[in-house]
């Protein structure tokens, strides 16, 4: 039996492109709702109710805490601009969950064994606050 009010970790669906490169489109995050603002530390990938349309879900970064909610970027300096630099502050309850790591279905059918190990090898990274950390693992 589950004990009332304890959230499993879940998935959500990526659209768009604010947060390439660490992000693409169709990328699943496995994501742990958040409980408190303890919960999110400076650099993590969050998933949010937008502050000035609350039925739209946006997963962003977490930059830094300031008086009133927490600060967040898009990775992706050239897409839309839809973050705290358009609406601010995001306050604490709006805050829904943290990403914990990516899992990158295949694009295309692998036509070779060394393609499929390849992809094996690259679709599921953990999300951590250390954007260098998920860099590094890409340019390998």
């Amino acid at each position: 039996m589950r004990e009332q009010g304890v959230r499993l970790p879940y998935t959500v669906e990526v659209t768009g492109v604010s947060m390439v490169p660490t992000l693409y489109e169709g990328d699943r995050l496995f994501v742990r709702y958040v409980k408190c603002p303890a919960d999110v530390r400076e650099g993590d990938v969050v998933v949010l109710r937008h502050p000035l349309q609350q039925d739209l879900l946006i997963v962003k970064r977490a930059v830094e805490r300031r008086e009133g909610g927490w600060w967040v970027l898009a990775d992706n300096p050239f897409g839309p601009i839809a973050d705290s630099s358009v609406f601010g502050t995001v306050p604490d309850e709006l805050m829904l969950a943290r990403a914990l790591a990516r899992f990158r279905p295949p694009r295309e059918v692998q036509r070779s064994v060394a393609g499929a190990l390849s992809w094996a090898a690259s679709c599921v990274r953990p999300m951590t606050a250390d954007r260098s950390f998920s860099r590094r693992l890409r340019a390998r």
